[in-house]
């Protein structure tokens, strides 16, 4: 990605792609009419653990923005890397009614260590099996930001 360059989507409740900006296309690989009703997840690259999701479907759940470092893969096999703030879209009530997501180029060194956090909590996914998963990553990510003292946020945001 170049450093001024800002992937926006958005996306109904159960994650289908309502809105998609020209560098989305460009960077997914996909035209618009492949991405519009598909599932954001048209984009998932396989090095990403489910726990990262797990975790920010959660915060989404309790009306919190999430920031998180995730490794997409485009139409042809390739991939790129975004810094994502993911936030509910709430209506006139309160009610989510979607999500918006800005992405933009990380840090090499955000790359570097997200790449290593995230091997370690796919090697846990996939020592505890598929029913356990999630939940085995996540505490994997909560064992290793104990272990630097910092919150999640605090520790995705300082890099």
């Amino acid at each position: 990605m170049r450093e001024d360059d800002f992937i926006i989507s958005k996306t109904d409740l159960k994650g289908r792609i309502t809105y998609c900006n020209r560098i989305f296309i460009e960077f997914s690989g996909y035209c618009e009419q492949e991405l519009l009703g598909a599932q954001h997840n048209i984009i998932r690259h396989p090095d990403m653990p489910r726990g990262v999701f797990k975790f920010l479907w959660d915060t989404l759940q309790a009306k919190k923005e999430c920031f998180a470092y995730v490794k997409n893969m485009s139409k042809d096999g390739g991939f790129y890397w975004v810094i994502a703030n993911v936030t509910p879209n709430l209506d006139e009530r309160g009610q989510v009614d979607g999500y918006f997501s800005v992405r933009r180029k990380p840090g090499r060194t955000a790359v570097s260590a997200m790449s290593d956090v995230y091997r370690m909590m796919l090697d846990e996914e996939r020592r505890a099996g598929p029913k356990d998963a999630c939940d085995a990553s996540l505490a994997l990510l909560t064992h290793v930001l104990n272990q630097k003292g910092v919150s999640y946020e605090k520790f995705i945001l300082s890099f």
